[in-house]
């Protein structure tokens, strides 16, 4: 708690201009935030969110900064945004998610950066996804696919990812398999940009590309890949650095595996799948995890499941797991 006021002191204190010390300040502050996003609850990192996000605004409003300084500033901006926008839809508010996310694409024009505006467009085409929006998903991707022009980070192959998830949710099984086979073009061809050097939910490291095309994946009718796809993405994370882990991806990972084997006709193995997903805490109940729990509770109403004692345990577990999301917890 001293530290955070000495910073917010001497923030205020360098003068009209921002000095170095508080760009800097600013600039690991932001990159500590996108590193542990992925990797932390929000309890630990919300406050601090809202905290960088309203230095930034404070410096731009009150006027009187160098313009290298204001493109830093918006730049530093339109992160702290997103990943608020992030952590409202993890809350399950996709209202508030979509006016931080279009906070930050205009925070991204202003520094005039064609990387964090593709980046935003991502976002936005996530967060669709999840509330049921698939059409605006695709449409929200293919815009930021045609922001990527110079653009040599990895942003470009989530958005294909992005754009495949979304095809698998409106049946187009053709594009689901071209923007998969887009997204390996992509990855061959990427090289590190300054988005993905601030890490963590800045950039889409290969075990994370491995869950989106098992996601797409899951969608699809007959789909005898799905299986080992989700088994590469499941391995891919219990063998991830730290920096490349992700517990929500993870998590997604896990229940995709579920799915197929549903699908497949076997309920062997299911309880496997789910329970690393089950055993999550409450405050990592984020709303991607509780919606892709509910797509197997889901499945296993199917008429052949519904007298298996197995499939009546796992619907009970997943009831109680989806009675507490992150968004029920106290403020």
């Amino acid at each position: 708690m001293a530290a955070r006021r000495a910073f917010r002191f001497s923030a205020m204190a360098e003068g009209s201009n921002v000095g170095p010390e508080t760009l800097d300040e600013l600039h690991q502050e932001v990159r500590r935030l996108a590193a542990a996003y992925p990797r932390l609850p929000l309890t630990p990192l919300l406050g601090d969110l809202v905290e960088v996000q309203d230095l930034t605004f404070r410096f731009l409003e009150r006027g009187h900064v160098r313009p290298i300084q204001a493109r830093e500033l918006y730049l530093l901006s339109a992160i702290t945004s997103g990943m608020l926008a992030k952590a409202s839809h993890d809350l399950g508010d996709p209202r508030s998610a979509m006016t931080q996310a279009r906070t930050a694409y205009v925070c991204a024009d202003n520094a005039d950066h064609h990387a964090m505006r593709a980046w935003v467009r991502g976002l936005q085409s996530l967060i669709a996804y999840w509330d049921g929006r698939h059409q605006e998903a695709s449409k929200y991707a293919s815009l930021g696919i045609s922001q990527m022009r110079g653009v040599t980070g990895t942003s470009s192959v989530w958005l294909s990812c992005l754009q495949a998830r979304a095809g698998a949710a409106l049946g187009d099984v053709a594009a689901v398999r071209e923007s998969l086979a887009e997204a390996e073009r992509a990855r061959d061809a990427a090289s590190p940009d300054g988005l993905d050097e601030f890490g963590g939910i800045m950039t889409f490291p290969v075990p994370r590309q491995l869950y989106y095309a098992a996601d797409a994946t899951a969608w699809l009718p007959n789909a005898p890949e799905a299986e080992h796809q989700a088994e590469a993405a499941v391995a891919a994370y219990r063998q991830a650095e730290p920096e490349d882990w992700a517990f929500g991806d993870q998590a997604g990972a896990h229940t995709d595996l579920a799915l197929a084997r549903i699908h497949a006709g076997n309920l062997d193995g299911v309880d496997e799948a789910m329970r690393p997903v089950l055993d999550l805490s409450a405050d990592q109940r984020i709303n991607g995890i509780v919606a892709s729990v509910r797509q197997v509770h889901t499945a296993l109403r199917d008429p052949r499941w519904l007298t298996a004692p197995e499939a009546r345990v796992a619907r009970e577990e997943i009831e109680a797991f989806t009675a507490a999301p992150v968004a029920a917890l106290p403020r």
